[in-house]
Formats: C-alpha cells, structure tokens, sequence
C-alpha cells in the first residue's frame, strides 16, 4: 500500500507551533528535576489540557481538536523529545476516548467524550494484569452482571492514569467459560469513584507519570457503561484501539531517537579528543549516520501506519512495522548516544540516562516487539496468499 501525503491545515500548523512553545515554556524547564524526583507533572497536565491534548483525536462534535492520526504522530515526537512521560498522560486516555467514540451508545459518548476532549475527566485503559501481559485473553478480573450493574472483581498490573486519573476503560471477563476466551471479554467504563483502589509503581525510567496497580473488591459500575450494545465484544474493541495507541509508541520512539541523535551531534562538535572535534573521527561519524539513518526511516514508517489509519483501512501491519523499528531505533540511538557522551553521558546531571532509560519501554508497551514480528509476519501471509 502507498502511503498518501496528506496537507496540514494553517489550524494544525497553529497546533503544531503551539505545542512547540508549551514545551520550550512549560516543560523543557521543568522535565529534569521533576523526572528525578518521580514527580506527578500536575501543572504540566492542566495546562496541555488548555491546549486541548486531551481532545486532540476526538471529533469535533464532542469538543475534541479531531486532529489526524499524522498530525497526533507529530505531536507526540514533539513531545516525547522533550519529555516522554508526558506523551503518555494524554495518549493512554485518547486510546479510551477512540474506543469509546467508535464503539459506544449515543448515550455514552455524549455523557463522556465532551468530557474527555475538555481534560474534566482523565483517564486511560486497564489491560493488563499481573499474570498477564501481552497475552489479554488470559486476563482474570470478571464482571458478574447483577441486575441493573456489574460487579468487576480483580486486579490490573501497569496502568497508566490510574493513580491520578479519574476514569478507566478496563478489560473484563463477563463469561469465564467461553470458548475462545475472547468471546467472553467486554469493556467496561469505570468511574474512579465508584471503588477501584490504585496504588503507584516504581519503574526505572518513565518517571513522573503515573503507573498504577489497581485492585477490583466488588466494584459496581451501571450496565450501561458497557462498551457496546453486547457482551463478548471487548477485545476486538480495544485491538482496534490499539493501532491508535502503537502507531503513539512508534511516533515517542522517534522523538527519542531524534533527541538523541541531536544531543550526540552538538556534543561531537564540542567535545575533543587528539585534537579535534570527536565528529572527525570515523567511529564516531558511522555512528552518526546509523543514528541519523534510524530516525529518517522510522519517522517514515510512522507517517505510512497514520496515514493507513487516518484512510480508515485496517493497519495493524503498518503500526506493527512503525512501532517495531522506531522503538528499536530509540532503545539503539539511546545506547549510541550514551556510547558518544561517554562518562557524561552516564552522568544524572544530563538527559542522556534518562533517554537510556525511558527507552527499553517503548519496545515493551502495546504489545513486546516480539508480538509485533509475529503480527507483521500474520499478515504479510493474510495480504499476500500464494
């Protein structure tokens, strides 16, 4: 498949500029000390949603920027070259928004989506578990139907927006014996305040936001914040989801990857060694371009899998690709860049080590770039029969 140019409207340049001086402002300031301390950006996270982030996919009608999945790409290289972390604050729950704008009730989007595009409610999405990753028909939390409500009971392991957040979109058995188990998956809106407790995790990088486990005792959420009409009908909604979300992690890695191609520049410039300038060495110009090279092609595979979902065509192979190179160009430049700044690149008084390690994330989050070999490898088959 081509992927086909599409032209940015003077509104989405605006956007673009817009966020372009919020970062310099408003983030590139603060990110450091804020990052060390594992700190909540709070300030950071209201004022993006002025900007209208937190709409940014939804449509129009509902309040939302309904900016193109090219256009969200962008901006979340922007902002992953700044700060990861905060890519993550509004992608988790624009990923909960699509689902719900593509799969929900009349009712339902118009109780939540004009919500969810102003920042009032933030949320994101509860998958995975812990005895349970990257394979979701595994999971175990249920939700047994019970009159006019269900009753969720079970936890989820890894959740982002959970701790500070106000609402989830959460995975869950409502029929533990079907046969295949997905059959038996639904998703279910649930409200913070409805009960769920959620408790912060430590991780090496990725600081700042908030990862959550979450513990399900007897929550009741009403049945009409069913996803859907159905039961049984979950996790085809949320895989549908996910190639918003992948096409997300492909567009971060390529903003590390960026940032740190562009940190190693300017330090090979300045930096010496036997009396010239390190870029002037050969070791260190291969490395360079290889990094160099890294960004280009996966900045172009992320364009190729936004512009297949932005033509509403099926495009797990495109994301699949997109966030299987640009996460592995990010988790490469970032050891490179380490390898040019040398001591200071291991030095927490710089950016570097936070890019290393941020980094080894992307290649684990919305499906381990294992998983996304053996998708691309499925449909290269599926598209391509004999």
């Amino acid at each position: 498949m081509e992927a086909r140019n599409i032209t940015q409207t003077e509104e989405q340049v605006l956007i673009l500029d817009s966020v372009a001086q919020f970062l310099r402002r408003d983030v590139e300031p603060y990110a450091h000390d804020l990052e060390a301390r594992d700190e909540y950006p709070r300030e950071i996270a209201d004022k993006m949603a002025d900007l209208g982030l937190f709409g940014a996919t939804i449509s129009p009608e509902y309040g939302g920027l309904g900016l193109s999945a090219l256009t969200f790409a962008k901006i979340t290289e922007m902002v992953s070259s700044v700060w990861m972390s905060v890519s993550g604050i509004f992608s988790s729950h624009l990923i909960m928004a699509a689902v719900v704008e593509r799969y929900g009730t009349d009712e339902m989007k118009q109780a939540y989506l004009p919500r969810f595009a102003s920042g009032e409610l933030r949320g994101g999405i509860a998958l995975t578990e812990p005895d349970c990753g990257t394979d979701l028909q595994g999971i175990r939390t249920r939700a047994k139907r019970d009159g006019g409500d269900y009753v969720i009971t079970g936890s989820k392991m890894w959740i982002t927006n959970s701790v500070e957040g106000q609402i989830l979109l959460v995975l869950v058995k409502t029929d533990m014996e079907a046969v295949p188990p997905h059959r038996g998956m639904s998703l279910l809106l649930v409200d913070k305040a409805r009960g769920y407790k959620a408790k912060k995790l430590k991780k090496v990088g990725y600081r700042g936001i908030d990862t959550g486990e979450l513990q399900f005792d007897d929550v009741r959420v009403p049945a009409e914040n069913l996803v859907g009409t159905e039961e049984g009908r979950g996790l085809q909604q949320i895989l549908n989801g996910l190639e918003l979300g992948r096409i997300n992690v492909a567009a971060r890695g390529v903003g590390l990857a960026d940032v740190c191609l562009r940190e190693s520049l300017a330090y090979a410039q300045t930096r010496q060694t036997f009396g010239k300038p390190i870029c002037r060495h050969q070791t260190i110009q291969i490395k360079l371009a290889d990094m160099a090279t890294r960004v280009e092609a996966a900045r172009l595979l992320v364009e190729r899998a936004a512009n297949a979902y932005d033509s509403g065509q099926r495009c797990d192979l495109e994301a699949g690709m997109a966030k299987l190179f640009a996460t592995e160009a990010a988790v490469e430049n970032s050891m490179e860049a380490m390898r040019i700044h040398g001591a200071y690149g291991y030095s927490k008084e710089y950016n570097i080590e936070r890019y290393y390690r941020d980094a080894p994330l992307l290649a684990i989050g919305e499906g381990t770039n294992e998983l996304q070999r053996i998708i691309i490898a499925r449909q290269l088959v599926e598209r391509n029969p004999v």
